[in-house]
């Protein structure tokens, strides 16, 4: 039995250089038919990921060769990242639609406004409330996962060493020791990846609930003897605490890092500057050889010497900048955040039409523009806005 069609949503081109992924994937085309929406591709958008045009129009969407008419005949449009420095989207949008992806909204305020300007109602998956209800839909834990994984094989390729424990006729090679810091979705991805390369794994992290975790992965819990009982916010994101205790944490973790090959930083706070956790004075107190691979090298980075997008050497100690790692696995990358984007999409459209229901606790903490107006308090807040009315 067919699903009457009302909806139309789009899937766009990305338009950053370096960006592979694609917001939508053949195989979750079915899905959204039975939710009565009609999807059109941008000719080409998955290419990059691996799924060409054909992949898509076998499982019922349509191919959309012109931008412009993507943009006219979608109610929905669904993309990976935000929009940075790239404005050229803007002209093509009508008061009424809805854009839905990581939107990157702290980071691109002016864009939010234009948003609200056009009358477009926007939702970021980065402010996804962290409750039971919406793990379907966390695109963030998706992509932390992704490059978690692959920032320890990038870590790999770098050390000058191997990882596991080896007994060969040679003689003993003693196994790679690997620090990670931070035990969000990276960081715990970041432990299981390099236990399977065999290294001898330490974790930190300012949140003592995740000890468990850790060890149920086969790391060590490093416990630094700090108050950490309000190291933790509102839906187990990790609190931004004050200098004092960063500097105590930095001084407390210095000998561990001249301990470890591989350290792997993943400390983020949302909508804020990483904080600083490894200084000049630490990196030059690692042994040459060793490896900082830094994840919040995108906000501002966790060591002092990160460079976004650069690899930098600090007497031999080699310091990785990598960004949008996610983006270098896009095949799989591109298959999670597809489910993600399904899944707020059951959520967000009944029967064919769009159901805002601002009630949900979802819905309205994730929307950050409607009716011409910046809707999310902090984002208002940021822009110089008054309150909205309650």
């Amino acid at each position: 039995m067919n699903q009457e069609v009302h909806m139309i949503v789009g899937v766009l081109l990305e338009t950053h250089p370096e960006e592979r992924r694609v917001a939508l994937v053949p195989t979750v085309v079915p899905s959204l038919t039975k939710l009565g929406i009609r999807t059109l591709v941008e000719r080409g958008a998955g290419e990059n990921a691996g799924f060409d045009d054909t992949a898509y129009e076998e499982q019922g969407a349509g191919i959309v060769s012109d931008r412009h008419e993507l943009f006219f005949e979608s109610h929905v449009l669904v993309r990976v990242r935000g929009f940075g420095e790239d404005r050229t989207d803007f002209e093509l949008f009508r008061s009424g639609q809805v854009v839905l992806g990581l939107l990157d909204p702290f980071g691109s305020l002016e864009s939010v406004r234009e948003l609200a300007e056009k009358g477009v109602s926007a939702f970021s998956l980065e402010l996804l409330p962290r409750i039971s209800r919406a793990q379907s839909m966390d695109a963030l834990s998706s992509m932390g996962m992704i490059a978690g994984y692959k920032a320890v094989l990038l870590a790999a390729n770098s050390l000058p060493k191997m990882f596991p424990l080896m007994m060969t006729a040679a003689g003993t090679i003693t196994p790679a020791r690997v620090l990670v810091i931070g035990a969000g979705v990276a960081g715990l991805q970041a432990i299981a990846t390099a236990r399977r390369l065999g290294a001898v794994v330490q974790a930190y992290d300012v949140r003592p609930a995740v000890k468990e975790q850790v060890e149920s992965l086969g790391a060590s819990f490093v416990e630094l003897g700090l108050e950490t009982k309000e190291a933790e916010a509102a839906g187990g994101y990790a609190k931004a605490m004050d200098e004092d205790f960063y500097r105590r944490q930095r001084e407390m973790m210095a000998k561990m890092l001249a301990e470890s090959d591989v350290v792997i930083t993943t400390a983020a706070v949302p909508g804020k500057r990483a904080p600083i956790l490894i200084t000049q004075k630490m990196v030059r107190g690692m042994r040459a050889g060793s490896v900082i691979v830094d994840l919040a090298a995108e906000t501002g980075g966790n060591c002092e010497l990160t460079r976004r997008g650069e690899t930098v050497d600090v007497k031999g100690v080699s310091i990785l900048g990598s960004v949008n790692l996610p983006s270098t696995i896009p095949f799989h990358a591109s298959q999670m955040y597809a489910r993600n984007i399904v899944a707020f999409l059951q959520l967000l459209v009944k029967n064919g039409e769009l159901h805002l229901v601002l009630e949900d606790q979802i819905l309205r903490e994730t929307l950050v523009t409607h009716n011409k107006e910046v809707v999310h308090p902090r984002l208002r807040e940021l822009l110089g806005y008054a309150s909205a009315a309650s």
